[in-house]
């Protein structure tokens, strides 16, 4: 095993709550329990937790999650303050301040919110005070209707430069088949490399309280391992698991990262980020972007929306995104440049930003 130092610990909802949805306080106190025992032996702990809306549910008696958005959101509102209250005795008991942030989408994809983000959580890890995340559902539409805490689990890792993630759920890792349904399937010790062949095997299905199922674990392997971060899908049944891989132990499936494929800006392109537009680009383009080169005004043969220097936007070839960037020109003046030698923008445009309209240090392929 790796020596590792900070790790963001995902427990889902499933491995929180009954069945009916309530709290599973016994089950959260040996989550507790672990984090705590973790800290006091000199790891750093992020604890990334779901069940927010789970807890919603149990409070107000629902019995199935809604389809509709503001119900969700007023699951989310109550549920997150017995949560959070519930956290706050617990780690009290083992003599661990907490601090709670409730982020959205929005919080990675804008730099400067980020940033504040990461000073944040690395203040508060210096103070050995464990920090407690998840997805702020009460106010972001889009968090309940499209995220999960497995793919915040890996933007917290890179967000806190992590060394590994540990996602705690109700199967012991991932399987060639579904044990549920084939007694015979075969659980994958190590994996090194996310193949389609992994991503194909990975489940949809998750729990009627979770919002995401093996698939969603897969896609947060596949962030960390680019960002240099082991990950560990392991059975929440028994948290003292954590311990046991942490000590070399052959515990649920462990996704080993190498080097990381990005630094931490270009992690923060590929996956945080949300696109204000597209520059649609030509073969040439193409061919000079997996080389690693700027994107110049002459290999850009169209554009879509509206968005301001400094905005992130996709790079499509033949209609296919191959890239991600952050623009020096605004959509106006790209209308009027595209297609031209980068000698003319200052005689077209009548002034010169850049030679290029996405640096090469502010492109990431995808």
């Amino acid at each position: 095993m790796k020596d590792f130092k900070r790790i963001v610990i995902k427990v889902g909802s499933s491995t929180l709550t009954h069945a009916d949805g309530k709290l599973d306080v016994q089950q959260i106190k040996k989550i507790v329990k672990e984090i705590s025992i973790l800290t006091d032996q000199g790891y750093e702990c992020i604890f990334v937790s779901s069940g927010a809306i789970a807890a919603g549910m149990g409070i107000l008696n629902v019995h199935e999650k809604p389809n509709e958005i503001d119900k969700r959101q007023v699951l989310a509102a109550v549920g997150q303050v017995e949560l959070i209250q519930l956290y706050s005795q617990l780690f009290f008991a083992f003599d661990h301040p907490i601090a709670q942030l409730l982020l959205t989408k929005d919080d990675f994809s804008n730099r400067t919110r980020y940033l504040n983000a990461r000073n944040t959580c690395r203040l508060l890890l210096e103070k050995k005070i464990i920090p407690i995340i998840n997805e702020n559902d009460s106010v972001s539409i889009n968090e309940i209707k499209l995220g999960d805490n497995d793919s915040l689990s890996a933007f917290v890792a890179a967000l806190v430069d992590a060394d590994l993630i540990v996602i705690l759920t109700d199967i012991d890792g991932l399987y060639d088949s579904d044990p549920r349904e084939n007694p015979n399937a075969k659980r994958y010790d190590k994996i090194t490399e996310i193949t389609d062949e992994i991503k194909h095997i990975a489940g949809t299905t998750g729990s009627k309280f979770g919002t995401g199922g093996m698939a969603t674990k897969i896609l947060a392997a596949e962030m960390a391992m680019s960002n240099g971060t082991d990950l560990i899908i392991a059975n929440g049944d028994d948290p003292h698991d954590i311990s046991r891989a942490l000590r070399g132990e052959n515990i649920g499936t462990h996704f080993v990262a190498s080097e990381p494929n990005f630094n931490a800006r270009k992690y923060w392109l590929r996956y945080a980020t949300t696109l204000s537009g597209n520059l649609h680009i030509d073969e040439g383009a193409y061919q000079a972007i997996q080389k690693g080169k700027s994107l110049l005004p002459v290999g850009i043969t169209s554009i879509d929306g509206d968005f301001e220097i400094g905005s992130v936007v996709g790079i499509l070839f033949q209609n296919e995104k191959v890239g991600v960037g952050i623009v020096n020109y605004n959509n106006q003046e790209i209308e009027k440049i595209l297609g031209q030698q980068t000698s003319k923008i200052k005689k077209i445009l009548g002034y010169q930003y850049s030679d290029v309209v996405v640096h090469s240090d502010n492109l990431v392929k995808v």
